[in-house]
């Protein structure tokens, strides 16, 4: 058995990952849309700082249920936002899609949340 200092030094380091992905996908959104010539691609991007936006919120409010030994709130918080992220990945399913580095940085931010979903 693993000790619990050890499990929540693990999921203080996975929440950070998170919290710095999606701030880094919030800082991307909000300059590709402030220089996006495509209107389309100009309002998705800037729905998708919103998107992130939330999601970082979603992220510190995990960190404090994490403080509280609350792991069912640090689950609907992870869940909260990769549903975020995922959001703003499917604004671009339809043209215009996104030529931008954005989607992968998305689909990192829901692979960490999925990380913190599925521990044990």
């Amino acid at each position: 058995m693993v000790p619990m200092h050890i499990l929540k030094g693990l999921a203080t380091f996975t929440l950070n990952l998170a919290h710095d992905q999606t701030a880094q996908s919030r800082v991307l959104a909000q300059s590709f849309a402030s220089k996006a010539a495509d209107p389309k691609l100009k309002e998705r991007y800037a729905t998708c700082a919103e998107h992130y936006d939330h999601a970082v919120d979603d992220i510190e409010d995990g960190k404090n249920y994490l403080g509280k030994g609350d792991y069912n709130g640090i689950n609907t918080m992870a869940s909260a936002a990769m549903m975020e992220a995922g959001d703003c990945l499917d604004s671009f399913m339809q043209p215009s899609k996104d030529p931008s580095v954005l989607s992968d940085n998305g689909k990192a931010v829901e692979d960490i949340c999925s990380i913190i979903l599925n521990r044990k």
